[in-house]
C-alpha cells in the first residue's frame, strides 16, 4: 500500500532471576558468555573487547559442516545498565557497516530480579525491501530464543547460600 513502511525496530523483554550487575556481566565477559551459544557442536571461545568501538565475536558451530560468527561492536556502554552495539553475523564479523542493526539492551531492577528489555533497530536508510529482507531471516525469533537461553542460565544457577 501507498505510504506505508516497513517497521525497522522490535523489542523483547524477559525478566531474570539475578540482579543488573550479574547479567551485565553474562553479555560481557569471555567466561559468562556460554548461554549465548545455541549449536550442537564445540562452539569457539568467546572474545571480547568491552570499549567503546571495542568487539565482541561467538562462534556458533551448528553442525561439523556449518558454522558461523555473530557479534558486534560497542557504541554505548552502561555497565550494570545498559549496552548498544552494531550487530551482525558474517564471515569476518565484525566488520562494522552502515547496513548493521543495532541492538539496545537496557537492564533495570526488579522485584525479582532485572528487567531486560532488548530493542533491535534497522538502519533508516535501508529501503522498505531491504529492510523486510532483513526481518525475514528469522532475528526476531533468533533473539528471543537468545533471551530465553539468558534466563533459563539464570534459573539454574543456584544463588549462593549466606
Amino acid at each position: 500500500m501507498e505510504g506505508m513502511t516497513t517497521d525497522r525496530a522490535f523489542t523483547l523483554r524477559r525478566v531474570i532471576d539475578a540482579p543488573p550487575a550479574l547479567v551485565f556481566n553474562a553479555w560481557t565477559e569471555p567466561s559468562h558468555l556460554g548461554w549465548f551459544f545455541s549449536g550442537e557442536g564445540e562452539p569457539g571461545k568467546p572474545e571480547v573487547d568491552l570499549r567503546v568501538d571495542g568487539a565482541w565475536r561467538q562462534t556458533m558451530v551448528l553442525s561439523d559442516d556449518d558454522s558461523y560468527v555473530t557479534g558486534g561492536v560497542y557504541r554505548e556502554i552502561v555497565p550494570g545498565e545498559k549496552l548498544v552495539f552494531a550487530w551482525g553475523a558474517h564471515g569476518g564479523w565484525p566488520e562494522p557497516n552502515a547496513d548493521a542493526p543495532v541492538v539496545t539492551v537496557q537492564l533495570a531492577p526488579h522485584d525479582t530480579g532485572t528487567e531486560l528489555t532488548f530493542t533491535l533497530e534497522l538502519p533508516e536508510h535501508l529501503t522498505d525491501d531491504q529492510a523486510q529482507t532483513q526481518l525475514a531471516t528469522g532475528m526476531r525469533a533468533g533473539w528471543g530464543q537468545t533471551l530465553d537461553r539468558l534466563v533459563q542460565h539464570f534459573a539454574a544457577v543456584t544463588p549462593p547460600t549466606p
